[in-house]
């Protein structure tokens, strides 16, 4: 089945185009194009707003005798949505932006009018310069000094930047953020070898024994109290020690006896003292046990003569 739409068109081999008749068409036609209105607009007319990006069918030309550095500037017409009044508009090459003639006003300039009261104010303080010298003067020493003001912060933020180069802002993050196996192993081995590094080990030649001395100490009053005293004894005279102990666990006898100076004499006060409170004592025994046995003598037992002796006295007393 052929297409139905024909996109090629058969050309006979004895065409000859020079042979077709040319069109007689003005210098400056108009095309109609399918544009958007570049801009918001309101029309003058009837006051309808025409928003930026409507689209509308448009007749294009040519302006004439007006060109920018060659460019060709174009010429816009459109109709009012509401009036069908007719609307006009051009290219603007030199500020690539639209500028409207006709029909409307052009809406939500403040940008472009602000860029062009600048230029204005600068052309005017130009003008002013060249004709008044006292003018140009006060404006170059206002210049300075908005550049030394300039000076003044850039030195600023350069001491500024320096104080904050010498903060480690990694390391402050790295407090912050959680620990990983692998780094809380490495820690833990680094204080480890810190930690051994920091042990110092003594010298084996000068190795001491400690050796613990218990003393049985005799008082007058108090019972035996036992006295513990540890001595430092250096390694060479351990063996006589050993030695002196084995002597004493045997029952070998020195020259003074073990004992003597755990066993303390009595002065003569005391004993006399001692014995003076032992007769006292004898004599307050004695006198107590007799005034006892004075008081309390026993008292015989009745016998049956003597109640019947009793009994005989008192029938010849009544007679």
């Amino acid at each position: 089945m052929s297409e139905r739409k024909v996109l090629n068109k058969y050309y006979p081999p004895d065409f000859d185009p020079s042979k077709i008749p040319r069109m007689k068409l003005a210098k400056n036609r108009q095309y109609t194009v399918r544009l958007m209105a570049p801009f918001n607009m309101r029309c003058a007319t009837c006051g309808e707003y025409i928003y930026k990006g409507k689209k509308f069918n448009a007749r294009k030309e040519d302006v004439e005798n007006e060109d920018y550095l060659g460019i060709r500037i174009y010429r816009f017409y459109i109709k009012c949505t509401r009036c069908l009044q007719e609307i006009s508009f051009k290219t603007d090459p030199r500020n690539t932006d639209y500028e409207i003639e006709a029909g409307a006003t052009r809406n939500f300039m403040a940008l472009k009018l602000a860029e062009e009261q600048a230029k204005r104010e600068e052309e005017e303080q130009k003008e002013e310069e060249a004709n008044n010298p006292m003018k140009l003067l006060e404006y170059r020493t206002e210049q300075s000094k908005q550049e030394i003001e300039l000076l003044e912060s850039l030195e600023e933020l350069k001491e500024l930047n320096r104080r904050q180069r010498a903060v480690d802002y990694e390391g402050m993050l790295k407090q912050y953020q959680p620990e990983t196996a692998d780094e809380r192993r490495a820690r833990e081995e680094k204080e480890d070898d810190e930690f051994i590094k920091s042990i110092k080990f003594s010298n084996p030649a000068s190795k001491r024994v400690v050796e613990e001395i218990i003393e049985d100490v005799v008082d007058d009053d108090r019972p035996a109290a036992k006295s513990s005293k540890i001595e430092v004894i250096p390694q060479k005279s351990t063996e006589a020690k050993k030695q002196q102990t084995w002597n004493k666990s045997i029952g070998v006898m020195s020259k003074k006896p073990a004992l003597a100076n755990l066993v303390k004499c009595k002065k003569d006060n005391e004993i006399d003292s001692a014995k003076e409170t032992a007769q006292n004592t004898l004599v307050s025994t004695n006198v107590a046990s007799k005034s006892s046995s004075s008081t309390s003598k026993p008292t015989p037992a009745a016998s049956g003569l003597s109640l019947l002796a009793n009994y005989s006295g008192s029938d010849s007393d009544s007679q």
